[in-house]
């Protein structure tokens, strides 16, 4: 029986000078690729476009029909095209043709009248003749005729034969680059030079490093920079902008354009850049063997979803690349947009006949959103993620992670030793002390206070806080929803990273500490939305100094499907944080230190290296401590007497008779004076003139934050133990306890202690004022981290605090439920 499709298909073959052959696809292999190369199509993607191209609307649309015709012949002779796709083909452009030409002889004379117009020479190859002898065998009725052709198809299913089976229909994204005929991949047919090309066009080399750069461009690309410089210049005046613009050097030119976007009122989107690139990358990676046909499926499909979420239409998706071509080439490629995109947009045979939201099911899309998940799976994307933000480079460096460079190494450890006081010897144990849920909590408590206008005031006994500091401090009130977890977090994420690149550090125990951040951030935040909008309230109200706000890079990461906070592992299992969290009474009595040391946010460990030389030096400098053992001796002193003890005994009793005082300072002063004299008079002036009102207040918190700083100086030192160090520190908090009722109070024995027992100096005024505005500062959190009184009730005091809102708090607080 004959098909009626393949005789057709065979006498319009004839137009194209070939012998009549009822089967089409006859010709022997070698021969159909070489015509195949002669008509300039040498790989499948050139095949695609050609047929894409077949019912573009306009001159010349017939003969690219008819060419198709041929084409097909060829690609399925040649076994480019299996034989039902070949003939799915050339049954679509036979129902295409019999739709827009009435009869056989309104088809020829289309054709007969776009060869003259393209060359009337080709009069002599016989295609003149073809068509009479079509013409009369449709006369005579003979062969398959216009009508015999259009009742055969009447009964057949009219669709475009690009692959819809399973996942194969996304690659219909990849039409721009070059429009994907069959579910599977042959390098040698779809793309012969594919490796050469990931390597001159994008480095890209093996297999690791093209899922490092897919899961770059479904997550940053370069969108990430443009959508970041529009949002600020869009607020800037003409003059910033032009600054900004002589800033860029090199890439001038890119931002020529932006500004160019930005006066003539473009739409700022061009995220389609990166993601139809993203599916151009990983059908690149299928075909290099690098990728199988179901992981390069997600990715493409990953990118499918992304375009759905943004983008309405294929218009737009196709208005948004174009922007990201001219950004990047630095030129302005919107006039060529009919040019580029016409056929993908207009052709009856186009891929993208499809509208944009039939592009992919609900299941082909959930199945894709799982696969990036698991590429996202491992605790490690936290880090990169949340240290990212900072240095947005990182996110090059996902997936498949690499070994870092020494010269990463060496900057690694620079940071490490030079800003974190980390040296290798003390392994992972050393970032306990940079994991800060004291921190935390007095964060928390003072957003909370703030909330209520329950904050302290700003004047306190030894001056008023600085006006912008108040202001900073308030401004947490905006912060009383969000837990302040992230503030800390990322950070400690950062230093993570740079232990993992030092190479200095095991590898499983970092990653041990990923998956405790991973559990402690997926306990205290539902979701990255919830996480992301705490991280940008607290860096809106906490900026860093001399930095600038990352405000704007958090919020894009809000806002963008493909950030990797949208696709990473958001479960907690165990509860273990990476270092230890400090009960509040413990927290409470570290903090009587005051401003006798930087802020104490966590428990201390053992230092090593030049940390623990310093501290050694400052031990026998200060006080001649030179062993664990003259240290706990000590400590007891300062608890049990102290400072405190002299005053009572040897100074007290002048209080009580002035007169005798006077006597006893003109005997000194009329004699030679020792070291001991000297510091003798010192003393008894004070207490004469009631220096800093010493005769006033009890000077026990003097002692009392001795203690604790020389005590925290001990357990660093490695000569107390842990248990040796909560002792120690519980005394403390008792004896404040038994001394004073508030913070106030302490602070005012504290600045007594410090003035009357400073030896002598010429820069008593100065250390005196520079002593007074930190316990300014810690009375009233003004800045906020300066120091964590304002957030604490005093050991044995009533409580006086709101109770945050949240549950990252420290255990022991009564009024908290945890």
């Amino acid at each position: 029986m004959i098909d009626p499709l393949n005789a057709w298909w065979a006498q319009q073959l004839v137009l194209c000078g070939w012998a009549f052959d009822p089967e089409p696809l006859s010709v022997p292999p070698e021969a159909a690729q070489a015509r195949l190369a002669l008509l300039d199509v040498r790989e499948r993607g050139e095949l695609g476009w050609r047929l894409a191209e077949a019912s573009m609307p306009g001159q010349g649309e017939a003969l690219r029909q008819l060419q198709a015709l041929e084409l097909l012949a060829l690609s399925g002779a040649a076994g480019w095209l299996d034989a039902p796709r070949a003939h799915a083909w050339a049954e679509w452009i036979a129902a295409d043709i019999q739709a827009h030409h009435a009869s056989l002889d309104a088809w020829l004379t289309v054709l007969r009248h776009e060869r003259g117009q393209i060359d009337w020479t080709q009069d002599d190859d016989g295609f003149l003749e073809a068509c009479d002898a079509l013409s009369q065998l449709e006369r005579e009725a003979a062969g398959v005729t216009w009508e015999a052709l259009a009742e055969w198809l009447s009964d057949r299913p009219c669709q475009l034969p690009w692959p819809t089976t399973q996942n194969s229909g996304v690659w219909r994204l990849r039409a721009i680059f070059a429009p994907v005929l069959t579910a599977t991949c042959d390098a040698r047919l779809d793309w012969p030079e594919v490796k050469c090309w990931l390597a001159d066009v994008w480095r890209i080399d093996g297999r690791d490093e093209l899922i490092r750069m897919l899961l770059w461009l479904s997550g940053q690309g370069h969108r990430y920079t443009w959508d970041l410089d529009a949002a600020r210049l869009t607020s800037q005046g003409e003059s910033a902008r032009r600054q900004w613009w002589a800033s860029l050097g090199e890439a001038s030119d890119y931002g020529h354009m932006m500004l160019t976007f930005l006066d003539s009122g473009e739409p700022l989107e061009w995220a389609a850049w990166d993601w139809l690139r993203l599916a151009d990358l990983a059908y690149a990676g299928w075909n290099a063997g690098w990728l199988d046909a179901q992981e390069a499926e997600a990715f493409a499909t990953h990118a499918g979803d992304l375009l759905m979420r943004r983008y309405r239409d294929w218009t737009a998706v196709a208005k948004a690349y174009q922007r990201g071509r001219s950004l990047f080439e630095g030129a302005d490629r919107r006039a060529d947009f009919a040019r580029d995109w016409d056929v993908l947009l207009r052709s009856r045979s186009s891929p993208w006949q499809m509208t944009l939201e039939a592009l992919l099911d609900d299941a082909q899309r959930e199945a894709a959103r799982q696969a990036i998940r698991d590429w996202r799976a491992p605790a490690w994307h936290w880090v990169l993620a949340l240290a990212a933000m900072r240095e947005p480079d990182l996110l090059y460096r996902q997936g498949i992670d690499r070994t870092p460079d020494s010269q990463q190494r060496d900057e690694a450890r620079r940071y490490l030793r030079d800003t974190l006081g980390l040296e290798p010897s003390m392994g992972t144990a050393g970032l306990a002390s940079l994991w800060l849920p004291g921190q935390v909590h007095h964060l928390n408590q003072l957003a909370a206070d703030a909330a209520h206008g329950a904050l302290p005031a700003a004047k306190t006994p030894f001056g008023n806080a600085m006006p912008e500091a108040v202001r900073l401090r308030n401004g947490l009130k905006h912060c009383t929803r969000h837990a302040a977890t992230i503030f800390m977090a990322e950070k400690y994420a950062f230093y993570l990273m740079m232990c993992a690149d030092s190479g200095d550090y095991d590898r499983r125990e970092l990653e041990t500490l990923a998956e405790s951040l991973r559990g402690v951030l997926s306990r205290f935040y539902s979701g990255p939305k919830a996480l992301i909008e705490a991280w940008a309230a607290w860096e809106a109200a906490l900026p860093e100094a001399d930095e600038p706000s990352l405000v704007a890079e958090i919020r894009w990461h809000r806002d963008d499907p493909g950030s990797p906070f949208h696709w990473l592992d958001w479960r907690h299992g165990t509860w273990l944080e990476p270092g230890e969290r400090l009960s509040l009474p413990r927290f409470t009595a570290l903090a009587l230190v005051g401003p006798l040391n930087a802020p104490v946010w966590s428990a201390p460990g053992p230092e090593v290296g030049s940390e623990r030389e310093e501290l050694r030096e400052w031990l026998d400098s200060h006080y001649g401590l030179l062993s664990a053992e003259a240290l706990k001796e000590f400590l007891d002193f300062l608890i049990d007497a102290g400072d405190r003890q002299e005053y009572q005994i040897n100074y007290a009793p002048y209080t009580l008779n002035s007169a005798r005082l006077r006597e006893e300072v003109a005997i000194i002063e009329s004699g030679e004076c020792s070291e001991d004299d000297r510091n003798h008079l010192l003393r008894l002036r004070r207490v004469e003139n009631n220096a800093s009102g010493c005769n006033e207040y009890d000077m026990a918190a003097w002692d009392v934050a001795q203690a604790v700083d020389l005590a925290i100086a001990g357990r660093q030192m490695d000569w107390l133990s842990a248990v040796e160090f909560d002792t120690l520190v519980e005394r403390a908090a008792h004896l404040a306890q038994s001394h004073y009722a508030s913070w106030y109070d302490y602070a005012r024995g504290l600045y007594a202690g410090f003035s009357f027992f400073m030896g002598e100096t010429d820069e008593r005024e100065a250390l005196l004022q520079g002593f007074g505005e930190a316990l300014t500062a810690w009375l009233t959190a003004a800045p906020p981290l300066s120091g964590g009184w304002a957030s604490l009730d005093f050991p044995g005091a009533p409580a006086r605090h709101w109770a945050p809102l949240h549950i990252d708090t420290l255990p022991g607080d009564a009024r908290t439920l945890h």
